[in-house]
């Protein structure tokens, strides 16, 4: 028998490896690209699966250019301590009670945990947001 070179050396040089148009070599067949690539105006076969899909495929998203509002965080009243007096960016909840008499801050409080602080003989002091309110007058002619 005859040694036989190995096609991998003799196409050494060769520009497309002996498969014709440089494309079908890619190892991707004739796809035409990668994911939902053409699926354009005529492309009915899959416009359907696009037309389903639980995200929007077409256009843009407005909840992204909303502004994003950060939640508060929440802690009730028997899980605070002396430690933690300072609660910026939590919003105080009125279970259970305070038995020491603290200063808190805290961003947002309930009504409940508000006048059961009062009882308590404790001190709370609610940090607020600043609003800009543009208010419009209205000039009467006489």
């Amino acid at each position: 028998m005859i040694k036989k070179r190995k096609k991998s050396s003799r196409f050494r040089g060769s520009h497309t490896h002996g498969r014709g148009f440089k494309k079908k070599a890619r190892g991707s067949g004739h796809r035409g690209g990668v994911g939902m690539a053409g699926s354009g105006k005529r492309a009915d076969q899959k416009k359907t699966l696009i037309l389903n899909l639980k995200d929007k495929y077409f256009g843009k998203s407005k909840t992204l250019r909303r502004p994003i509002k950060k939640k508060l965080k929440i802690i009730n009243l028997d899980q605070i301590t002396s430690k933690n007096t300072n609660l910026k960016g939590y919003k105080i909840l009125s279970r259970g009670s305070l038995h020491e008499k603290l200063k808190i801050t805290a961003s947002s409080a309930s009504s409940g945990a508000l006048e059961k602080i009062k009882k308590s003989g404790s001190e709370i002091i609610l940090i607020e947001k600043k609003h800009i309110h543009k208010s419009k007058e209205k000039i009467k002619g006489d």
